[in-house]
């Protein structure tokens, strides 16, 4: 028999497993033209806001659910600020359309935003709704801090004794955000664009960020969001969404995406329960079977790891305050305290597994925009307008620069799915076979196994010896054939560049790196490996922000770890880094020619700051591969 016939065999041999693991269907759809069992890349947004939340709504925005998600699919929208006939002054267009799209508009609010702004509903004649026509940006500042940045959030008046009123009022915004969701899903076998029903539940104590996305599978949704104004905790979201979704009987599935954690305080990944008691086996199921993926980056800044000087990686947009409370009071700035960063948060995983034998914190990543704007994916560096996301950026009319400087584009979550439906997509974020980027569209596969090739990289079936041999990014480790400490573990990383467009070309890969954290006598230990590329000496030239130097349209690597021990849990990621680009302050203060040897205009003092970074290394994060020892 012939090498390609027996090759042949061996693919239809790795290939039949996955085929019998075709898409569970929830839906009526037609199947897409487009299905791969070995999977494809989709690029998305999973954090959107638009006019329906209070806050997008008092910084000027006007754009709705119906636009966000014309918008993702490329079609243009106009935003703030608007002229004295309502129209407005700028207009918003993606490069490169998004493949999916999720609108997470604040369950908190939602009702009272829409009484605001709609005649005859209790509440529009009220001093609030007032207050929030005329000033929308007083009535943003001073009402996200009266109920929103406290422990114990209490409704208007006008929402009667038991805020029945303002809960009733959300039914119809809640209502426009399904049709929305429904009009701009493509359920032909085009597949062109999948669009999710969700929400963001905004609890913020103490202005301490445990936000969190949800992802809804289908059109079997809850009556109403839930709101951390009722449900003050992640423990009571998690058993509203069990009662009144998954143990609902009506076909109701989801998924919940904490924010990006740089702005928790520590309080959004705690090991004790509201109460204080050390977290328990029970709540930790519960808690792993909801949140399996993590925001690592976005407009508010990267989360994936604290700044220092072990890895000066870890350095890329990190924000200066520790809560959006401090955001505007500098004198009060200080660093994040407890879990606020990925790798934090997931070493703490690995120790409550070991601890109780459920792991918490087994987290995806992913990133996304958080845009205000109605506008995602929206994360070209060279044309950045603002997110309305911040205290900055109220959008009455056009500031010097687009936003604060600490603040960034955002990013983009990627997915392997079989095909583009709500389905798959849903499937391949549960089981965190995702990663985020911080902007380009970099294409990762990650895999690991004990019986991986190490001529992996040279194959023409990579992904399908991957998939036989190994775990993808998101999943586990299997235990070898022969005994844990007589072997190790390899990986295999592939990268691909973003391609970029003709008027934007995308950036070189500079280098490909796997992180690897593990727990030794209770201590979780982080180390980074090259394993790919390598520093080549490429820079920007800020003053044109033309590349210069080389890099790679791609890097893949096989790699084993030197020093693994069966016998402690662990977890690998991997970190895909370009060559340095300009940041999006380099852009705008190149365009408005600021000349720093004269001084900075008004406004613009940041463009000569010698402390605001001026360029970057975007980058992609895998989700990570985890090994759990046997037990005995």
């Amino acid at each position: 028999m012939s090498a390609a016939r027996l090759a042949a065999l061996a693919l239809v041999a790795v290939l039949a497993p996955l085929a019998a693991r075709a898409v569970e269907r929830t839906e009526t759809r037609a199947p897409c033209a487009a299905f791969d069992p070995l999977r494809q890349p989709f690029f998305g947004d999973t954090h959107v806001h638009t006019a329906l939340s209070f806050d997008a709504n008092g910084q000027g925005t006007r754009t709705r659910p119906r636009d966000a998600y014309r918008f993702a699919r490329g079609e243009a929208i106009g935003t703030q600020p608007y002229d004295e006939e309502g129209e407005p002054l700028r207009t918003l267009r993606l490069r490169r359309p998004l493949d999916f799209a999720v609108v997470t508009d604040h369950a908190e609010l939602l009702g009272e935003t829409h009484a605001c702004a709609t005649p005859g509903v209790p509440g529009y004649d009220s001093v609030v709704c007032r207050v929030h026509r005329r000033w929308p940006w007083l009535s943003y500042v001073l009402v996200n801090g009266s109920m929103l940045d406290v422990r114990e959030p209490q409704r208007y008046r006008f929402c009667g004794d038991d805020g029945a009123r303002c809960r009733e009022a959300a039914a119809a915004p809640w209502q426009e955000i399904q049709r929305a969701a429904e009009e701009f899903y493509d359920r032909s076998a085009a597949c062109r664009f999948t669009s999710f029903v969700g929400y963001e539940w905004s609890g913020n104590p103490d202005s301490k960020m445990i936000h969190r996305n949800l992802v809804f599978r289908n059109t079997a949704v809850p009556p109403h969001p839930a709101s951390y104004i009722e449900d003050r905790t992640g423990e009571r979201l998690w058993q509203r969404l069990r009662s009144e979704c998954l143990d609902a009987g009506i076909g109701c599935d989801v998924l919940v995406i904490p924010h990006n954690p740089n702005l928790s305080d520590g309080e959004l990944f705690r090991t004790t329960g509201s109460e204080g008691a050390p977290l328990s086996p029970s709540e930790a199921e519960l808690r792993a079977s909801l949140e399996v993926l993590l925001e690592v980056s976005q407009h508010k800044g990267d989360s994936e790891c604290r700044a220092s000087e072990a890895d000066p990686l870890c350095g890329f947009e990190k924000l200066p305050f520790a809560t959006m409370r401090q955001s505007a009071l500098p004198w009060t700035w200080s660093a994040p305290t407890g879990a606020s960063f990925a790798r934090e948060i997931l070493g703490e995983g690995l120790r409550e597994g070991s601890r109780i034998g459920v792991n918490p914190f087994k987290l995806g990543l992913i990133a996304a925009t958080d845009t205000h704007l109605a506008a995602p994916g929206l994360v070209d560096e060279d044309s950045f307008v603002g997110h309305a996301a911040g205290r900055f950026t109220s959008r009455t009319e056009v500031p010097p620069l687009p936003d604060n400087w600490w603040f960034n584009p955002g990013g983009l979550a990627g997915v392997w799915a079989e095909e583009n439906s709500r389905d798959a997509l849903f499937e391949a974020m549960r089981r965190k076979e995702a990663w985020g980027t911080s902007g380009p569209r970099i294409v990762v596969r990650f895999f690991g196994g004990f019986d991986l090739p190490a001529d992996l990289c040279g194959a023409h079936d990579f992904a399908a010896q991957g998939y036989a041999k190994g775990a993808p990014m998101g999943g586990d480790l299997a235990a070898p054939a022969a005994p844990a400490g007589a072997v190790a573990p390899r990986f295999a990383v592939w990268a691909l560049r973003d391609a970029g467009t003709d008027d934007f070309p995308g950036t070189p890969l500079e280098r490909i790196q796997i992180v690897k954290l593990s727990l030794a006598g209770g201590a979780v230990r982080e180390e980074v490996f090259d394993v790919a590329g390598g520093a080549s000496g490429a820079r920007v030239d800020p003053a044109t922000c033309r590349p210069e130097g080389a890099g790679a349209d791609q890097l893949c690597a096989t790699w084993r770890d030197p020093a693994f021990d069966a016998g402690a849990p662990a977890l690998w990621y991997a970190r895909v880094v370009e060559n340095p680009s300009c940041r999006w302050i380099q852009f705008a203060c190149n365009e408005r020619r600021v000349d720093c040897g004269a001084g900075a205009p008004d406004g613009l003092e940041a463009c000569c700051d010698a402390a605001v970074p001026k360029t970057i290394q975007e980058r992609a994060w895998t989700s990570p591969i985890w090994w759990t020892p046997p037990g005995p």
